[in-house]
């Protein structure tokens, strides 16, 4: 089983580096590679990745900077990829030891695959508890709709990730769910790989917490308006909408947000359900 790296970059000069040497350290018994597909970066993110060819085996450098957005470097990447495999990981994360490994075994069973994503190594506790992810996360089950996992620790067959036409490159925000329900529309059954641990880091300050909530938000509701049609419940109501702002007004009533970690809580709550009240309307969904 050949393995194809992809690592979107932009910008990831604070980062990459932790990525490249955790990748450095990993083992592979079939040839693999590393491909970085940078989208556009204006610091010396590239310099610091041109350090670690001689570390790491074929790694490549790739140019994406023709369109802004994740998903569209991960598909450039793709296009050029040796591998019988795709995993895809993100530049401001860190691998764990074994990972390698772990993906490809998996890899050589199943056409979609997704690691553990661990959040206390690279994030101060409060952020960890702000988004709830004390005991990790892996592949996402208890959903309105398919089970979907980052793109931070995904794996799939190249011929599957072909078949489906690789990331929706006119969705800004989660486009690994997308990406994750459209694979499982051909029957791939989305696999867990508990031993596949990958350091995933969060937005770390409250400014980013709240615009990253507000694009997912937002963002979702796109999702939503592809896959109604092919299944997907009704992602929102009006009720839901009264219910939030009802229950956000009681607690700032209530003086329970007494602290940052409480104060991104509830963030978080308010940027995505506003998020998604602006996308009804931007986007023209009507949600009764």
């Amino acid at each position: 089983m050949n393995i194809s790296v992809i690592i979107p970059c932009f910008n990831a000069a604070d980062t990459i580096a932790i990525q490249l040497e955790a990748l450095a350290n990993q083992q592979w018994s079939q040839p693999w590679e590393v491909i970085i597909s940078d989208n556009g970066s204006t610091d010396n993110s590239i310099s610091i990745a041109q350090e670690y060819k001689t570390r790491i085996p074929n790694l490549r450098i790739i140019d994406s900077s023709d369109r802004q957005g994740a998903g569209h470097a991960r598909n450039v990447a793709a296009k050029v990829a040796n591998g019988d495999a795709l995993l895809f990981i993100d530049a401001d994360d860190e691998v764990a030891p074994g990972w390698l490994a772990a993906m490809g075994e998996a890899l050589a069973k199943y056409d979609l695959v997704a690691g553990y994503d661990d959040y206390k190594k690279l994030n101060d506790p409060w952020i960890v508890k702000c988004y709830q992810y004390e005991n990790g996360t892996g592949v996402i089950e208890n959903t309105y709709y398919l089970p979907f996992a980052g793109s931070g620790n995904l794996g799939i067959k190249r011929l599957l990730h072909d078949a489906i036409g690789g990331f929706d490159e006119t969705l800004y925000q989660s486009e690994d769910v997308d990406y994750c329900w459209r694979a499982q529309y051909t029957g791939a059954k989305l696999q867990y790989v508990p031993e596949a641990i990958a350091h995933i880091r969060l937005r770390d300050t409250l400014t980013s917490v709240y615009h990253r909530s507000w694009a997912v938000g937002k963002g979702g509701v796109l999702v939503y308006k592809k896959h109604r049609p092919l299944g997907m419940p009704q992602l929102v109501t009006w009720k839901t909408f009264i219910k939030t702002a009802m229950i956000l007004t009681f607690q700032v009533l209530r003086l329970q947000i007494r602290d940052k970690e409480s104060l991104g809580r509830w963030l978080m709550s308010f940027a995505w359900r506003a998020g998604q009240l602006w996308g009804c309307i931007k986007y023209g969904y009507l949600p009764v």
